[in-house]
């Protein structure tokens, strides 16, 4: 079987590192790719939008299975442009349709869908240009801090955590009418403010049944503490300890199983990953957001606990017989140390060497944003590679992977040194 896996990143690098594993797998090609990808698979330079080439490289390799990596291609509707060409339709992709894709497309659409169903989530209003008075209505109705999300995708940015009230309606204004993030910016979700301990879910649906993978809490601030600035995430961890059975339990019942449910109920088809963001709050779980994917750098906590053949899971999601499928995960905890350029998540420079990777002997070292050139392996993003380790505990993994990511160097390197530091 010839596989394409869209993206460029960690979680690509870890899901092509799994499915190379794989007896059932033929070929495996990555659009478009890192220095990581091009040592087990075929890159191509191919940009994840850019649907025409695509379809173009789907037909010239032979690829029967498309595994959409990131949220972009999916919101803009690449399963729907697959599966409606006549081309096309004998291939497979796992990654929702663009509705479904919708849950992390939209704010807006997200949150209707958990009040549609019942989901236990913070309470909420949608506002626009035309009504942002009654917004900053909204906000004063509010305890600080004061949430404010950009409705659309926005790179991750799009979401703001404000201590003041003035504050809070200056940035609504901002993000409205001054179009802060763009069009994702054009309707804003404002929500009440959770105060608990966070963490990630994953399940993979067919349609019709689902299968949960492993829990993960990654860590969002660029320094120590949880301070500075968001990133796309400097380190995860798995399992998270304070999720315990009981607890497990309630999300199952009062989260996953009415997602699913809710999709059918709503005629949505959806074939792939949901990442549901949790908060835990007085030991109850609520939902902070959907993400229509798997998560990155969870991925690389995540998909190394897998046991199983990704891609025999991959083809019962294809088939909607993952009710036929039994996994096992490593029961050891994994941890994953993000190693980023100096100056990341603001401005940093790209094309730095990278050296001792192939020195790292008791962890796995996956690309998130590389790029070879003349055999030299070159940072080639903000966030560059992620040293990810098993350990019977939390804190032996993170020993090893620390100890991983002192033989390897490039200019610039960053990353933070307490990973899990509220956990153990």
């Amino acid at each position: 079987m010839n596989i394409l896996i869209l993206g460029s990143g960690g979680r690509e690098h870890t899901i092509a590192w799994k499915l190379n594993q794989s007896k059932k797998l033929n070929k495996l090609f990555i659009a478009p790719g890192n220095a990581g990808t091009a040592k087990i698979g075929t890159n191509l330079t191919i940009n994840v939008n850019d649907f025409q080439a695509i379809k173009a490289a789907v037909l010239k390799y032979g690829i029967t299975m498309v595994m959409v990596g990131p949220e972009d291609p999916l919101v803009k509707g690449i399963h729907d442009f697959i599966s409606s060409d006549k081309e096309l339709q004998h291939v497979a992709v796992i990654g929702p349709k663009k509705e479904g894709a919708q849950l992390e497309g939209s704010k807006d659409f997200s949150k209707q869908f958990m009040e549609r169903h019942n989901i236990p989530t913070a309470r909420y209003r949608s506002f626009t240009q035309e009504n942002v008075t009654q917004g900053k209505n909204f906000l004063e109705t509010l305890d600080a801090p004061y949430v404010l999300k950009a409705d659309g995708l926005a790179a991750g940015k799009g979401v703001l955590i404000l201590h003041s009230l003035e504050e809070a309606k200056s940035e609504l204004e901002e993000m409205l009418s001054n179009q802060k993030f763009g069009a994702a910016s054009s309707k804003v979700v404002i929500e009440e403010f959770l105060d608990g301990i966070e963490m990630s879910c994953f399940v993979l649906t067919d349609g019709k049944n689902y299968i949960s993978f492993p829990n993960a809490k990654d860590y969002k601030r660029i320094g120590e503490g949880d301070t500075g600035l968001n990133t796309g995430g400097m380190g995860a961890i798995s399992p998270v300890p304070f999720a315990d059975t009981v607890f497990l339990k309630k999300v199952e019942e009062r989260i996953i199983k009415p997602t699913i449910n809710g999709l059918q109920k709503d005629n949505i088809t959806y074939q792939g990953f949901i990442f549901i963001g949790l908060i835990k709050v007085n030991n109850e779980p609520f939902v902070i957001e959907y993400n229509a994917r798997l998560g990155d750098p969870e991925t690389e906590v995540i998909i190394p606990r897998l046991k199983t053949d990704l891609l025999a899971i991959f083809i019962a999601t294809a088939k909607q017989k993952l009710d036929t499928v039994s996994i096992e995960f490593d029961k050891r905890s994994a941890t994953t140390i993000m190693m980023v350029s100096r100056g990341y998540p603001e401005t940093y420079q790209k094309g730095k060497e990278i050296t001792g990777i192939e020195t790292v002997k008791d962890s796995i070292v996956f690309h998130a944003g590389t790029i070879k050139d003349n055999n030299k392996v070159l940072t080639n993003g903000g966030r560059v590679l992620a040293v990810t380790s098993f350990g019977d505990t939390i804190e032996e993994a993170l020993r090893q992977s620390y100890q991983s990511i002192e033989a390897i160097k490039f200019e610039g390197m960053n990353y933070r040194k307490d990973i899990g530091f509220d956990l153990v």
